[in-house]
């Protein structure tokens, strides 16, 4: 069973969204991604100030076995990018929902954000995605 943290959202590109305050989220990939993966040994994250739309590719992680793409699961503003992945890219393999979270997102009101983290998967449902 791959771990499912209840308190996120998720994406069927495999990635959670934690709300983080009233119009900001923070983005990572989630543990079955990591261990699809196999050793992480690249980030490519997005600048910060960039405006991205849902369903870009704006950043990219790079492991022994492939290279894959990270999508903005909603259309925001980059406004922190974690840098520790810069030195430390096996933080994704070790601590996906903790230290190894990619980079978190602004929207301009927390009514908008509710409506798009509601269209999101919850635990069971992403559960759903990976069982395939």
């Amino acid at each position: 069973m791959t771990d499912l943290p209840e308190d996120l959202r998720y994406t069927e590109e495999h990635e959670w969204v934690r709300r983080v305050g009233p119009t900001r989220v923070r983005i990572g990939i989630t543990d079955y991604a990591q261990s699809q993966l196999g050793d992480v040994v690249f980030v490519q994250l997005p600048a910060i100030d960039t405006d991205v739309t849902s369903g870009d590719g704006i950043a990219e992680v790079e492991s022994t076995k492939s290279v894959s793409d990270i999508y903005a699961p909603l259309s925001a503003k980059v406004v922190a990018a974690n840098e520790l992945l810069d030195a430390e890219p096996e933080t994704l393999n070790t601590d996906p929902y903790g230290d190894g979270w990619l980079f978190e997102l602004e929207v301009a009101d927390a009514a908008g954000l509710d409506n798009t983290l509601a269209k999101l998967l919850d635990a069971t449902g992403y559960q759903g995605v990976i069982a395939g």
